[in-house]
């Protein structure tokens, strides 16, 4: 990789954007994986209502045993990263290349969005409810949502707690939308981290581009339906190790995102014609 040398200039870095974790709200660390790389979840169904009769020995309806169902749940993004900054090229681009720096960098721009990312991408393919593949557009964005948050409401899906996160495309055309009553939902408090308003009272997060998977226009989601350990996440700084006159940094994060079974219906997704 190409060091460019400080000339005299002002020491600052031209940074670039960041955004910070987004789908923290819409995951859960309800499983304990301390200790084990893989969890069983056991899902047990329910019993039918009968009619109660005055005669005979099973007046409750006829007995049967109830059994159950196994999730498993294996961590399988095991992820790392190594980088080293050599003592002349610190001090030859006055300071600048700083390992602290330059590690919180890689978790901005690197870590944190391959995180958001593969979370995203495992929270639309589990989805319990998929709409039919309509295009967004001014005239029926604000319906499509409405739709979707009342597919969620009836799978008894609670209403506190749920987040929608939303295409660049379908913010702009819900902005633009004249069913869509602006002043009484973007006047919220913002309560999640990358909130642009509400829609009929679900928090709004706008997620670029290379974060939403292909054909998804939006898609909401409770965090009752995810699971997402990071079992070790784990960042290092060594200064002047062995065969380097300088420092080595290296990292490392254990990970996945599981939808639960039974949690399924707490996530809806619009989907939009492929090409």
């Amino acid at each position: 990789m190409a060091v460019n040398y400080a000339e005299k200039y002002a020491s600052q870095i031209d940074e670039r954007f960041k955004l910070g974790a987004l789908s923290t709200p819409v995951v859960n660390d309800d499983f304990d994986f301390i200790g084990v790389q893989t969890v069983k979840v056991y899902s047990v169904p329910t019993s039918k209502m009968n009619n109660y009769t005055l005669e005979g020995s099973n007046r409750y309806g006829t007995p049967e045993e109830l059994g159950n169902e196994v999730q498993e749940m294996t961590l399988s993004r095991d992820r790392s990263f190594t980088f080293t900054i050599d003592r002349r090229n610190y001090d030859d681009t006055m300071m600048v290349n700083s390992a602290g720096l330059a590690l919180q960098r890689q978790l901005d721009e690197v870590v944190i969005p391959e995180v958001d990312t593969y979370r995203f991408g495992k929270i639309v393919a589990g989805a319990g409810t998929t709409s039919e593949e309509i295009a967004i557009t001014e005239e029926n964005a604000y319906k499509c949502f409405l739709a979707g948050n009342m597919a969620l409401t009836d799978k008894k899906v609670p209403l506190s707690g749920r987040v929608a996160f939303v295409s660049t495309n379908f913010y702009m055309c819900i902005m633009q939308d004249k069913a869509f009553i602006r002043s009484s939902d973007l006047g919220q408090k913002m309560l999640v981290k990358g909130q642009v308003g509400e829609i009929d009272g679900v928090p709004i997060v706008v997620i670029p581009t290379s974060y939403i998977p292909e054909n998804t226009e939006f898609f909401i989601t409770h965090p009752i339906a995810t699971p997402a350990p990071v079992k070790l996440a784990e960042y290092k700084i060594h200064d002047n190790p062995p065969g380097i006159n300088g420092w080595l940094v290296e990292g490392r994060v254990y990970y996945d995102a599981f939808i639960l079974n039974n949690k399924k219906d707490a996530i809806y997704v619009h989907k939009t014609p492929g090409e």
